[in-house]
């Protein structure tokens, strides 16, 4: 593929770097017409945004170090790399969801609703992502003899990541960015059908991704930490993930089947 885009002096641009940007911008945005569109602060929402930015990128890094802890122990030098690396995704999505959580009840957003209008975002923004790992040559798969399987054969991204080279991996980084972009179009087909309340959209969300998650690690191939010696990091995660979210489910359609209206004049409102 293509890890680096162009150099300027000693400074790389690096293709991943560039998608990952465009994946947080295009996320951002796609959030914050979505929640002008639900009555929502828009102000307050993209301060919102941006803290939800910033969380994920910190978040993603910090499971990365715990997944690989004895790699960085060894060499601790690797530590200075972990600019260039993305992370783990689920490392970021929770430690964004909670620093979510903290910044609404301290500006008394709807959470619920809130969270309905991020979740396709996410979804969105995570698809493009993943070409960034694409380009890179990270989060790559298993050996595969299939006819779509794909060959890396830049020695970059062998030296940054691992890659292996001359040979057909599964595409894992296209299996998620498809999977994303289905859950994103299940989840707006289905928003407004039914009974729906708030939260829904959401925890749909995070059962939809953990369910393809937990599929898509079958085929990855490369490290990533291992739990009970049996599932990844990210299957243990979706373990965890999915009943929660089926209870979450039922807990929130017993509560209220309606979403609330938006609140008039909240868009023009902002707290001192």
């Amino acid at each position: 593929m293509l890890p680096e885009l162009f150099e300027i002096g000693r400074f790389t641009v690096y293709t991943y770097g560039v998608l990952l940007a465009a994946a947080y911008l295009i996320g951002l945005k796609y959030a914050t017409v979505r929640a002008r569109a639900r009555g929502l602060d828009p102000a307050r929402t993209l301060d919102l945004g941006i803290y939800v930015i910033i969380s994920a990128l910190i978040g993603a890094k910090l499971l990365l170090v715990v997944v690989e802890f004895d790699q960085f122990r060894r060499n601790p030098g690797e530590l200075l790399n972990l600019a260039r690396s993305g992370g783990v995704f689920y490392g970021g999505l929770i430690l964004a969801v909670v620093v979510a959580l903290w910044y609404m009840r301290r500006h008394r957003f709807p959470v619920w609703t809130t969270c309905d209008a991020f979740a396709p975002a996410i979804a969105l923004g995570h698809a493009v992502g993943r070409l960034g790992c694409l380009a890179a040559g990270c989060c790559f798969g298993a050996p595969t003899g299939l006819p779509w399987g794909i060959t890396f054969t830049d020695p970059r991204a062998a030296a940054n990541v691992g890659t292996p080279l001359h040979e057909a991996l599964h595409p894992t980084q296209l299996y998620e960015s498809g999977a994303e972009l289905l859950v994103l179009a299940v989840l707006l087909a289905t928003e407004h059908r039914g009974r729906p309340f708030p939260g829904r959209t959401f925890w749909l969300y995070l059962l939809f991704y953990g369910v393809s998650r937990f599929v898509i690690e079958f085929f990855r191939g490369d490290a990533r930490g291992m739990v009970f010696g049996v599932l990844s990091t990210s299957q243990f995660i979706s373990l965890l993930i999915i009943p929660l979210s089926l209870i979450m489910l039922v807990l929130l359609a017993r509560r209220g089947t309606t979403r609330p209206a938006p609140a008039r004049g909240a868009a023009r409102s902002r707290a001192a």
